[in-house]
C-alpha cells in the first residue's frame, strides 16, 4: 500500500471522526505562583470545535485520492 493511499484513508477516518465527535477536550496544567514551598497551579480545559464542513472536505478530498491513486495504477 503506498503512501497516497495511507494517506487518503487517514483523511477520511479523520473525517468521519470530526463528523462523528464534533470536536475535542484537552486540559493545560499552568504554574501560576511559586512562594517558597507552595505552588499554586491552574488546570485549565479548553474545547476544539471541528466545522462539519472541515469533516465533509476530508472525507471528499481522501475519496479523491482514493480514486486518484486507483487509476494511476
Amino acid at each position: 500500500m503506498g503512501a497516497i493511499k495511507i494517506t487518503a484513508i487517514m483523511l477520511v477516518i479523520a473525517g468521519i471522526l470530526g463528523l462523528v465527535y464534533g470536536g475535542f477536550s484537552y486540559t493545560r496544567e499552568t504554574q501560576e505562583a511559586k512562594i517558597g514551598p507552595l505552588e499554586l497551579t491552574v488546570k485549565d480545559t479548553k474545547t476544539v470545535n471541528i466545522p462539519v464542513w472541515a469533516g465533509v472536505a476530508a472525507i471528499v478530498a481522501g475519496g479523491g485520492l482514493l480514486l486518484f491513486a486507483s487509476k494511476k495504477n
